[in-house]
């Protein structure tokens, strides 16, 4: 959305240091500076607020004294207009988006702006002229795309819920594919009553997408494809929308358990076609959602924002029974591997069934309670062997 929009400017007028034979204009006094005022609006405490921004540039008081004696602009306010205007014009269109600071979530934009040098130039010379200390610069503005009254509009004024994971200890080619996959799942809109499709939202899952290849459970081992450690991102936005108290619509547990996931149970894996993760915004309005990460601290992180909730979530711990002894060794192929020999890909782990109980009271206080069991197969240590080994067959 562009507009133009009429700034007040200030010019008051001075001598500057190097002007020491120049009288100053009997009409102004201090300093001459070009002052712009703009305001942006924010989301603080549910409500939208508008925020002054102030700047300023010192312009040449000979400038102003010519100008007013010749009739016209000074080629000596030139080089002072020039900083201003490489500064406004520096200013991009920033999306709105929520920031925690101090315990508090606000929602903030960036206007881009573009300076009209020929209108302000005539509205500086008009006011130097009138022996005003003020002039008016016309500036073009141009609001994000998405905007703060766009998340208003949609009823987005709050944060809803937090869903978080450590991938601690992955290695490389696993991290670099849960940044890729948090990051196309970063900054959009669930519309209300819209089921979150987890496959569609990511899409394909390919070297073309920008994921690398990893290890993935496939026919009760280990084998490498694109989008290793994918389920670290499922398992996160999960996460988020089961806090939230969305209904679940289609999710599954890993066939073993794993550490990345625990607490135990509390995760969804996805594998394209087969499995896949779906939750239904019921809120009544739109769920935004937002991704962040801390690559030192290897944590992956989802907030989603929408209406105030009125209802609240507790999410129980896992009761875990049934445990089973873990299963015999599997064997995958790893170059890296010399013949012969073997390398440890995965830990050996028990069978169990994890239940975990999602408890909802809404505003009117009635209490829904569902359930989130997970029942997983006994696991054996995964050893990578050159291939060609006969431990494959």
């Amino acid at each position: 959305m562009n507009r133009l929009l009429t700034v007040s400017v200030a010019l008051i007028a001075a001598l500057l240091p190097n002007s020491a034979n120049a009288a100053t204009p009997a009409s102004t006094a201090g300093p001459f500076k070009l002052i712009l005022v703009a305001q942006e609006p924010r989301i603080e405490g549910g409500k939208v607020q508008k925020v002054q921004i102030n700047k300023s540039w010192p312009m040449n008081a000979r400038g102003v004294k010519f100008s007013k004696k010749a009739n016209k602009f000074s080629s000596l306010l030139t080089a002072g207009l020039d900083v201003a205007e490489k500064q406004i014009n520096a200013r991009a269109p920033t999306p709105a988006t929520f920031r925690n600071v101090g315990g508090h979530w606000i929602a903030a934009q960036q206007d881009g702006w573009s300076l009209d040098r020929e209108a302000t130039k005539a509205k500086v010379l008009k006011a130097i002229l009138a022996g005003q200390s003020s002039a008016e610069a016309v500036i073009k503005v141009t609001a994000p795309t998405r905007s703060v009254q766009l998340l208003a509009e949609r009823g987005v004024l709050a944060h809803v819920s937090t869903g978080t994971s450590s991938y601690k200890g992955s290695p490389t080619f696993r991290a670099t594919n849960i940044l890729v996959g948090a990051t196309k799942l970063d900054n959009f809109f669930v519309a209300p009553g819209h089921t979150f499709d987890f496959a569609k939202e990511v899409g394909a899952i390919s070297a073309s997408t920008g994921f690398v290849k990893g290890y993935v459970i496939s026919g009760g081992t280990l084998e490498k494809e694109d989008g290793g450690g994918i389920c670290q991102v499922s398992t996160t936005i999960f996460r988020a929308m089961y806090q939230a108290g969305l209904p679940i619509v289609e999710r599954h547990e890993h066939s073993h358990r794993v550490e990345y996931y625990d607490p135990v149970g509390f995760e969804a894996t996805v594998y394209a076609p087969e499995k896949n993760l779906q939750m239904k915004n019921d809120t009544g309005t739109y769920l935004f959602v937002q991704a962040s990460w801390d690559k030192k601290a290897q944590t992956l992180r989802f907030d989603l924002f929408g209406k105030a909730p009125t209802r609240k979530v507790s999410i129980g711990k896992p009761t875990v029974t049934g445990f089973k002894p873990p299963a015999k060794p599997s064997y995958s192929p790893d170059p890296r591997v010399r013949a012969g020999g073997r390398r440890l890909l995965d830990v050996p782990v028990q069978g169990m069934t994890s239940v975990i109980v999602r408890t909802i009271k809404t505003s009117d206080g009635k209490v829904t309670q569902d359930t989130l069991k997970s029942v997983y197969k006994p696991w054996g240590a995964v050893y990578g062997v050159k291939p060609g080994d006969s431990r494959l067959r």
